[in-house]
């Protein structure tokens, strides 16, 4: 049997890594400054990680959530705490694409209604419910269509009072950073008027901080920056540093039916103790405040380089719109620098690394991205 080719791949494969390194099977060391689509939060293979993972699975991996799991109200509070929403509930499923169907079909339960309002240039993942609030035609299959969902542009705030007071939606689904969308930020108004509205329409605000949040912008969340509340946050990469680990945040005032929401994988033990161990090391290490000052050096540190059209994001969410194509720039990166970068469209670079990257990776970086351009000209 042969895999079902869907993925362009770079030809490296990882056999070895350890915090913000990779090593292929040729034993060539290159410096992560992408986690895996921002997966990778506390470093790879970190001790108290494995060890945490480790002893759990000698006790036990895996049963159903019919049965208690004190793991998962432990790693509630840790969330709880970290984040600054004590009071909020939570769900645990597999994925961001789990945690964001989940949330939408939360709201269309409480609310009674039918329709969500997306944004243009959103990603929400791939599964039935959150590829129809995604802003790519070219990856919902005819079965998911769906005239239940309407688009408007992000930081358009005359657009989203317009749509939003027809009073028919459910709820209005925001990245606060969109990631493959380009590292667009929602801008402070544009997530107040947000809120205001859904207030004013009885429609809840789900803030998918799938890529952008678990400390990654230099907040907990990425929306915190703006001071607004959401109704509903989902969560997946960062929080289990490599274990599939999605979740939703919930506002108390929203109830819980027994059967509403369900999931056989989501939330087992050695699920949690992943995420609790990644909780303990975010919080003991500082990572939240180190990703805010390691994207500023990294900002600085690029400044004044020609052919940068621009940079955005916030912490180590970071968008650099180049003058040539990304796809050639990279390749420099990774062939001549050692260094692992994404992209997004065909001329933006998207750095994604570990929270705990240092101030000796992000020199080497600014080092090589400057050799870079020069070699290429810009």
């Amino acid at each position: 049997m042969n895999l079902f080719e869907v993925y362009s791949l770079l030809d490296m494969e990882p056999v070895k890594a350890q915090g913000a390194y990779l090593w292929d099977k040729q034993g060539v060391e290159y410096m992560d400054f992408y986690g895996g689509h921002a997966v990778i939060s506390i470093g790879h293979t970190h001790p108290h990680y494995v060890e945490k993972i480790q002893e759990q699975l000698s006790k036990i991996g895996f049963y159903s959530n019919a049965v208690i799991n004190s793991l998962q109200v432990e790693l509630a509070e840790k969330l709880g705490r970290l984040s600054g929403y004590d009071d909020y509930k939570l769900f645990l499923c597999n994925s961001g694409a789990e945690a964001n169907e989940n949330a939408l079909k939360l709201a269309s339960f409480t609310t009674g209604r039918e329709r969500v309002l997306a944004m243009r240039g959103a990603f929400h993942g791939r599964t039935s419910l959150a590829v129809t609030v995604t802003d790519n035609p070219a990856i919902q299959a005819p079965v998911n269509k769906n005239d239940k969902i309407s688009f408007v542009a992000l930081n358009d705030c005359d657009a989203l009072r317009e749509e939003l007071r027809r009073g028919e939606y459910a709820a209005v689904i925001i990245e606060p950073i969109q990631g493959v969308g380009g590292i667009q930020v929602a801008t402070d108004e544009f997530m107040k008027v947000a809120r205001e509205e859904c207030d004013a329409m009885g429609t809840m605000l789900i803030c998918d901080e799938i890529q952008a949040g678990y400390g990654r912008s230099g907040k907990f969340f990425s929306h915190q920056w703006t001071g607004v509340k959401a109704d509903i946050i989902t969560m997946a990469k960062g929080i289990g540093n490599g274990f599939p680990v999605g979740a939703v945040m919930i506002s108390p005032e929203i109830p819980a039916k027994t059967g509403m929401l369900g999931t056989t994988f989501g939330g087992s033990h050695l699920a949690c103790a992943a995420a609790i161990a990644v909780a303990d090391v975010v919080e003991s290490e500082g990572l939240v405040e180190n990703a805010l000052r390691m994207g500023e050096k990294i900002v600085e540190g690029i400044k004044g380089v020609s052919g940068i059209k621009d940079v955005r994001g916030r912490g180590l969410i970071i968008g650099i719109d180049l003058s040539v194509p990304q796809a050639d720039f990279r390749k420099v990166l990774r062939e001549k620098y050692h260094i692992m970068t994404g992209l997004t469209g065909k001329y933006t670079l998207r750095l994604l690394p570990p929270l705990m990257i240092g101030e000796k990776e992000v020199e080497r970086f600014i080092e090589a991205f400057k050799a870079t351009a020069a070699e290429m000209g810009m």
